[in-house]
This record gives structure tokens, sequence and C-alpha cells, in this order.
């Protein structure tokens, strides 16, 4: 596969790989994760060309991870190393007022905690759609990648609704993170198109649902198999 199969131009100053580093596991309920050890995988990843990762802010310590791995490979390889690295967290706030205040200060805590000057895409996600204090939250994030904290804004998780009413209020955004797969095809039959039509990129997750539709489940009993023979 060559290197332009491997990666994606997500924006003209910005191709990741098209395979994610995710990293919801250390989000906690996965069990244990031993720090040092963490990072030693991630050095793994990178190594094998895998160098694009994708968090939020409320997936436990992985944005203070990230920050340890980049501090750590500049130290060992060197700014050029550093500089192949793209990293994209999530905004979750819980809703309510959204003043610029607030939404700075969560966008300076991740910025501190990934130990960058820029984070390349923040994927904005809300929880509930009767609140539409989201759109001052855009207006904020937009307003901070002008001044250069953010590269790009996106979204996750967000439908097609209310991406609709974002692209008639005029803000640009790059992507929108969501389930997509062979099995689950939703984002097909509104999403698409219209992403499509106004330059906006899915990332999606759960293509293989956790291995099913991988090699990991050739040859296995179901459940319900097992459970018959027992």
């Amino acid at each position: 596969m060559s290197q332009s199969q491997k990666t994606f131009q997500l924006a003209p100053d910005l191709r990741i790989c098209r395979i994610l580093n995710g990293m919801w596991q250390v989000a906690g309920g996965h069990g244990h994760i031993n720090t040092e050890s963490a990072i030693q995988e991630m050095f793994s990843y990178h190594d094998s060309g895998l160098t694009t990762w994708d968090m939020a802010d409320i997936y436990g310590p992985a944005e203070e991870y990230i920050g340890q791995f980049r501090r750590r490979l500049s130290k060992q390889k060197g700014e050029t190393e550093l500089a192949l690295v793209q990293a994209l967290t999530k905004f979750v706030p819980n809703p309510g007022p959204m003043t610029r205040s607030i939404v700075e200060y969560y966008i300076d805590k991740s910025i501190h905690k990934m130990n960058v000057k820029t984070i390349d895409v923040v994927q904005f996600h809300w929880w509930d759609y009767n609140d539409t204090s989201y759109l001052d939250a855009l207006h904020h994030l937009s307003k901070l990648r002008d001044e250069g904290k953010i590269r790009h804004v996106g979204l996750t998780n967000f439908d097609t609704e209310r991406i609709k009413i974002m692209v008639e209020q005029g803000f640009k955004l790059i992507s929108n993170q969501v389930q997509y797969s062979m099995v689950d095809q939703r984002p097909a039959i509104k999403m698409t198109p219209f992403c499509e039509k106004n330059d906006i990129k899915l990332l999606s997750y759960g293509t293989l649902l956790g291995g099913f539709l991988s090699e990991k489940y050739f040859g296995k009993k179901s459940q319900q198999e097992l459970s018959w023979i027992h």
C-alpha cells in the first residue's frame, strides 16, 4: 500500500492517517492502564506509521498521554519526527451557557495537557439539542480557530439537521465523526450527501464492529451455539 493510500488529505494543511489511533479505551471501564506501558505502545504505533491520535477531554488521561508521548518523542527523535504527529481531540462540555471564557478555558486546558501550541482538530460534541447554546460554543471555537489555538473545527455525533443549521449560519466545519459501517448505514441516508455537498468529511468509528467484520471471529461459534453445546 502506497503512502497516499495510507493517509488522507483532511484539509489543505492537514494530512492524517486513514486509520486513527482511538484513545477511548483509556477513558475508564476497560481495566487498569499502566501509564508507562501505554506510552511505550504509542511509540510502537508511531513507528508503524500510525501517527494520528483521536481523543477527547472526557477520555480520562488521554490528553495527558499524548502530551507525555510528544515530549518524549521530541527528546528522543527530534522536532522533525514530532511534526509527523497529528492530534485530534473532542470538546464535550455539559449543556448550558457557553461564554467565550468557558470555551477558551477548556481549549487552553487541552492545549496544555496535549503539549501543543495549536490543536489540529477540535471535534465538538453536544448532549442536548434542545439547548441551542451549542451555536454559541461553535461561535467561540471558530474565533479560537481564527486566532490560531485551533487549526480546524469538526463535530462528533451531530445529526444532519443540526449540521444544516450550522452551515446555514456560516460555520466552517471540516468533519463529523459518526458510527458508520457496512452494517450501520444510517449516515448514507441524509448525512453523506449533505456533507459531500458542503465539503465536510466523515470520520467513521465502529467500522469493523469491534472486530466482527474481520478475521477475528472466523470459525468461532456464537454464544448461542456455545450455550446449546453446554
